[in-house]
């Protein structure tokens, strides 16, 4: 199976999109990132990058391209419950916990939010503090504010 992966402008700067032939297996910010396989964009790459852009202005609520991140079973059902957050609404780090099935591991959430590889697609700028703060994101606080602002998020849902 060929990786391959490209390098697409954005609003919010390059995203580094990633796919393994059948599904996108990364977006992530630019910024140097060293990368395995063909830096070469392909049909998944380029159908991520179109719907990431309707995204970005405001077109588009949900994604259709096929996903294969890879991590631990406990990531994966975070992950999992991370999709099913609605465009424009927010969960606390307790609330999907409890999403998952394990009430008390919250700070296991938030550890499995900072290890998502799909960027925005798998939506972990959607869970926030229990009490509306913008705990932290691999992209910067700065970000995840400006992708709830893009969504015209309430924060204070989770609450």
């Amino acid at each position: 199976m060929e990786n391959n992966y490209y390098t697409y402008d954005s609003p919010f700067g390059d995203i580094i999109i990633c796919s393994d032939g059948k599904a996108i297996t990364h977006i992530v910010p630019g910024g140097g990132k060293k990368l395995t396989g063909c830096n070469k964009a392909n049909a998944l790459t380029d159908k991520a990058a179109v719907q990431l852009e309707e995204y970005f202005a405001g077109e588009r609520m949900e994604f259709d391209v096929p996903l294969n991140p890879q991590g631990t079973q406990f990531q994966r059902s975070v992950w999992t419950a991370l999709l099913k957050i609605p465009y424009g609404e927010t969960k606390s780090y307790k609330q999907i916990a409890q999403m998952v099935e394990n009430p008390k591991a919250f700070r296991a959430v938030g550890m499995a939010n900072n290890k998502n590889p799909i960027w925005i697609v798998i939506p972990c700028h959607r869970v926030i503090g229990a009490d509306g703060s913008l705990t932290g994101y691999g992209g910067g606080l700065d970000m995840k504010q400006r992708l709830l602002e893009l969504e015209k998020a309430d924060i204070t849902l989770c609450k």
